[in-house]
C-alpha cells in the first residue's frame, strides 16, 4: 500500500472506519453493537483507535518481513 494520509472517521450509520485522506473508500471499517457502546460509556472512539493503531502497527511489522508475530502451530482464536 502506498504511503499517505489516513483518517478515522466516525459515519452517520454509526460505523469507524479507516480510510486514506484523499479517498472514500474504506480500508477497515468497525462496528460496535448498542450493547458494546453501552459498556464503554461513550469511550469507543478511544477503543476503535487503538485497535486501528494496533492493527497497522502489526500491518507494519509484516510488511518489514517480521513474521515473528505469527505463531504458526496455535489456533486462531480471538479472546
Amino acid at each position: 500500500m502506498p504511503t499517505s494520509f489516513l483518517e478515522i472517521v466516525e459515519l452517520s450509520d454509526g460505523r469507524i472506519v479507516l480510510r486514506r485522506g484523499e479517498d472514500e473508500g474504506d480500508l477497515v471499517s468497525l462496528e460496535f453493537s448498542e450493547e458494546a457502546r453501552a459498556f464503554l460509556q461513550g469511550q469507543h472512539l478511544e477503543v476503535a483507535k487503538a485497535m486501528l493503531s494496533t492493527g497497522l502497527q502489526m500491518a507494519g511489522r509484516l510488511a518489514e518481513g517480521d513474521l515473528s508475530i505469527i505463531e504458526d502451530d496455535s489456533p486462531r482464536v480471538i479472546h
